[in-house]
């Protein structure tokens, strides 16, 4: 869709539209009973569903040469309702097209006699504050042709859930039933345990579609050292363009109006809001700010490269974790598998998980295998270390070179800053979402309570922990086989006078 024109009844108006973005443009035109839009503030999403409403409604079958629509639209509150939600409607419809009616609901009523094929349209739009599961009440006895959640964040899973009860309601069935009927959501990127984040990235259920816009700009900070320090504050130039970036044609200062907000922002505000990053309800500072949920994780499952080198890398402990990857030709690490356990022994899960899951999905594939330094201590009951216990298992394992933090820390660093030929230099497979929370903020400086905005210098351990580090042996691994270091042989050379 690259244009919509209207003439209202009353007085001849032309509405022309053109979607923000390529992002935007795919979401018109999918088909789904569920489609949701995210991006960063400003990115036209609010825009977008407004004219995918009218969109919608010119498609639905007409009954006695008029095509009937209805739909709600949804916001959290009612003031953000009526100063946001409603004024976005009227910039694109104003009365002269869709007067409005403010009883309760508000509704906007827009009548068109010929939409250009001799067919009317009648599309009534209904404007409901919701913002707690016992409003989804007020919804119970809508008959809907289709239902729009602005600001989904914000808006409880009882509300959509109700919501879908309600679409697809209307026209009757004696009128010819609805078209492509379902729930459009837009919203800026919520927190990684909200209900929107389960169903675009977790469990996506058939027919439903996500859609996400790029980030409006790019965190590159200009001192390197600068992500190591954990009370750095936000400089606006450590921020750059986008240059993929939606509606920026349509915003009056373009990307100003978003460097604008950068300062007295944090770094979870600017994430969100201006990068177009999911947040986190944990409370602390992301050990990776250089990774991109939207760059570094594939749209696709990964497949593994037939004769290249399988690379792991393990944490023990009860929570084991074993993380496998590869590098394609190009240089790019790919992480393929991750394989987690909680209160079992390295034995166990290396012989009841791991090698199973090697042998069925990598079969004949070289494996090299790094691991924690501590794995070559020997356990106090049988005098074996987890070293041996892999090697039993048949995964010979090299203990990694250091266990420094800051050179594991790095290790994983150097592949999320690299670039080549417009490829990220990590990539991780979906499939792995222990790694994806970790990095979208769960994995993290632990907050020090009594002092302000410090961390401590050491991230928290916890669940999200493990398979991170075990990724962390892993790149120091890799870069090991990228970077050999041999020891040069050493000549003494015989000088005249010595004895």
């Amino acid at each position: 869709m690259n244009l919509l024109e209207l003439v209202a009844s009353s007085k001849p108006e032309t509405v022309t539209y053109s979607p923000p973005g390529p992002e935007a443009q795919r979401f018109h035109q999918a088909t789904g009973f569920v489609r949701g839009l995210m991006g960063p503030v400003g990115s036209g999403k609010s825009s977008s569903c407004c004219i995918e409403i009218v969109y919608h409604s010119l498609r639905q079958r007409p009954y006695r040469n008029v095509r009937h629509a209805r739909w709600a639209v949804i916001r959290n509150t009612f003031p953000e309702l009526k100063s946001t939600t409603i004024k976005t409607w009227q910039m694109w419809f104003p009365d002269t097209i869709a007067p409005i009616k403010w009883d309760s609901p508000i509704t906007s009523t827009m009548r068109v006699p010929d939409i250009g094929d001799g067919t009317a349209l009648e599309l009534e739009v209904m404007f409901i504050a919701l913002d707690s599961p016992d409003d989804t009440g007020k919804l119970r006895s809508l008959e809907l042709t289709g239902a729009w959640i602005n600001e989904c964040s914000e808006v409880p899973k009882e509300v959509f859930d109700m919501l879908t009860q309600r679409v697809g309601r209307f026209p009757p069935k004696s009128w010819g039933g609805p078209v492509d009927t379902g729930v459009i959501l837009d919203t800026n990127p919520p927190d990684d345990d909200h209900w929107y984040y389960k169903f675009a990235e977790e469990e996506t259920p058939p027919d439903w579609k996500f859609f996400r816009q790029p980030g409006a700009l790019i965190y590159t900070p200009k001192d390197r050292q600068q992500l190591l320090r954990l009370d750095s504050t936000q400089d606006v130039d450590d921020y750059t363009p986008n240059p993929n970036a939606e509606n920026v044609h349509n915003i009056s200062n373009g990307y100003q109006y978003w460097f604008n907000q950068i300062p007295g922002k944090n770094q979870d505000w600017i994430n969100v809001f201006l990068l177009g990053k999911y947040g986190t309800t944990a409370d602390g500072k992301p050990v990776y700010p250089e990774f991109d949920d939207s760059v570094h994780v594939a749209k696709n499952p990964l497949r593994p490269i037939q004769g290249a080198r399988l690379f792991a890398g393990w944490d023990f402990g009860l929570t084991p974790a074993c993380i496998v990857g590869q590098i394609t030709p190009r240089g790019q690490l790919q992480i393929l598998r991750e394989y987690v356990a909680d209160d079992m022994g390295i034995r166990q899960f290396a012989r009841s998980i791991v090698k199973p899951a090697l042998i069925n999905e990598f079969p004949l594939t070289k494996i090299e295998s790094a691991c924690d330094p501590a794995g070559n201590t020997r356990s106090q009951i049988d005098e074996k270390t987890c070293v041996q216990e892999l090697l039993e298992a048949g995964i010979y394992t090299e203990i990694a070179s250091s266990n420094d933090f800051i050179q594991r820390r790095e290790a994983v660093a150097y592949f999320l800053t690299q670039l080549n030929e417009g490829q990220p230099g990590f990539l991780l497979d979906p499939s792995c979402t222990q790694l994806r929370k970790g990095f979208n903020g769960k994995y993290r400086y632990e907050r020090i309570r009594a002092a302000g905005e410090r961390y401590k210098d050491r991230p928290l351990k916890d669940q999200f922990s493990h398979p991170h580090d075990g990724l962390q042996y892993l790149c120091m691994r890799i870069r090991a086989a990228m970077n050999p270091v041999r020891a040069r042989p050493v000549r003494l050379k015989e000088a005249s006078g010595w004895t």
